[in-house]
This record gives C-alpha cells, structure tokens and sequence, in this order.
C-alpha cells in the first residue's frame, strides 16, 4: 500500500486513477492539483481526492507514488515545477497518448532524476472528460503500456507494472517509437480521419438534410470526432511524423478503391473490397492491438 498519491491534472484520467486506487484499497490518502482551482475543488466535492493542493509541487511533498495527467505539451512544464522533489524511491508515471516527446521532455526537465519517471500510456478513456467523468472502473480490462528506458529505475517499473495489474489492467511494454508508430495507426489517425470527414459533411449546404438521416453507421464512424480538441491538437502535433506517415498510407489505399469506382469495374471493386471485410470480420478487441513482435507482455 502506498502512503499518499499526489494527482497532477485531476480530470477523467487522473480522476479515474485516484479513484481506482481508493477501490483497490491501495493508498492511505490522496491528494490532488489542477491547473483550475474548480477542478480541484470539484475532484474534493465528489471524494476523488481528499486534499486539494495549491500547487503541483505541493501535491508531489509527501507522495510516494504521482500519477501526472496531463495534456501532453505540458509535460516538461509540470515535470520543471516538480523537478526538486523528484526522488529515488518515488513513483513517477504519465497517462499520455505519445511517449518519445514525453521521454525527451522528462530528459530535459529532470536530468538523471529520470530514473524514476516511468512513461506509461492507459488504453482507456471516454469522449466526455472532466473529473465528473472519472470511474473506479475505467483501467479495469484494459492495456496500459510502459516505455521504460534503460536509465529506468526498474524496481520502479516493476511497481509500476504490479499497481496497473492492481487495478485490472494488462501491462505491456514498448519501445517509445514503436508505441507512437502502432497508435498512429490504430488511434491517432482514426481520429483524424473522424474529424475530417464531420467537417466535409457540415460544411455542405444540405449538412442539416444529410445529418438527419445519418444511422448508427454514421454515429460509430464519427464517434470519435467529438473527442477534445486540445487534447488531440497535442497528439496530432507531437506524433506528427507517423500520423502523417500512416495519413499517406491511408490516401494511397482510398485513391486505389477510388480509381476502381471510376472505372465502373465491379469485379475488381469486389475482389478488393472482400479480404477488407473479411478482416475487420475477423478482427476483435481480444486480437492483440500491437504488432506481434514489438510489446513485451508482463
């Protein structure tokens, strides 16, 4: 059992931490900052956190295990204000989205008191954040990934590893440039593609007509377009290389089936568009989201 989490960003994930941890009966006492004094003050109300810190260095002093949620372009910041007591022994982890810019920015901010940063990515979350959002229950069946670097404190990675297991999810690990390529691809550009196509729908004349006739078809396909813009401006921005990368992939493949519509070549359309179908038919949640080869399970 750990004495004390301090939580730096007190929304859905950090929220969802603090609150799983209390579940799990794995910290004595939380206590919690946000960059919105309502934020914190709300996380107290609804029993998230049961002190409310005036500052992100306040809630590190006398933790020894931090969880720093927070958008992903202001991690070096966070890890500067904190940098001092940021000690052997103590438990550093992140829940972003890309990890080679959060690995470079704990490198920068923290020197060799990196060691005790352990990079991890929780596969969870919904499209509504806030820390009214936040739920024991949203790590639980889910694949949090760890890039730990050879300068890693491992003990702590294995800390790391028993407190996510703790919590019910599966731990993997990963080199940072082959999470960031993998989730490019299965998640960042997804969202991407979501985003762009809404907007070509609203931007029409008849968007009103059209929208009011949408299905579930539409409704699955554009779910994830009303995801937070801030947040994902810092993943598209941080992760551009491979979201670019995989966005070129993706227009080669649709130019293909589109040259094949205007060729009227029904054979053809068919021919290509079954072993898709029968791939996504194939394909589930239990298949391994991550290439076989790059994750080490745990």
């Amino acid at each position: 059992m750990f004495n004390q989490l301090g939580v730096i960003g007190c929304g859905l994930m950090g929220g969802s931490f603090a609150l799983a941890m209390k579940r799990a009966g794995l910290v004595r006492r939380v206590i919690g900052y946000s960059k919105s004094p309502s934020t914190t003050e709300q996380a107290k109300k609804l029993g998230v956190i049961d002190v409310a810190a005036e500052s992100a260095l306040l809630a590190v002093s006398g933790s020894d295990i931090v969880l720093i949620a927070v958008p992903v372009s202001a991690t070096e910041s966070t890890l500067k204000a904190i940098r001092h007591l940021v000690n052997p022994g103590v438990l550093f982890m992140d829940v972003g989205s890309t990890k080679c810019d959060v690995i470079e920015a704990a490198r920068r901010a923290l020197g060799e008191r990196a060691a005790s940063f352990v990079p991890c990515h929780p596969i969870a979350g919904k499209e509504s954040g806030g820390v009214q959002h936040a739920e024991a229950t949203l790590y639980e069946g889910r694949q949090v990934i760890l890039t730990p670097q050879p300068f890693t404190n491992a003990q702590l990675v294995q800390r790391a590893t028993d407190v996510w297991s703790a919590l019910g999810a599966t731990v993997l690990k990963m080199r940072p440039h082959n999470h960031d390529a993998a989730f490019a691809a299965v998640s960042h550009l997804p969202h991407l593609l979501a985003f762009a196509f809404f907007q070509a729908i609203a931007e029409q004349p008849a968007a009103r007509d059209y929208l009011s006739l949408a299905g579930p078809g539409f409704r699955d396909f554009t779910r994830i377009a009303a995801g937070e813009p801030a947040v994902w401006r810092d993943i598209l921005l941080t992760n551009k290389r491979d979201v670019l990368a995989q966005s070129k992939r993706f227009r080669a493949a649709l130019d293909a089936l589109e040259a094949l519509i205007e060729a009227g070549d029904a054979a053809a359309l068919e021919a290509a568009l079954r072993p898709i179908s029968e791939g996504r038919a194939a394909w589930s949640l239990s298949t391994p989201a991550v290439p076989p080869g790059r994750p080490t399970a745990k």
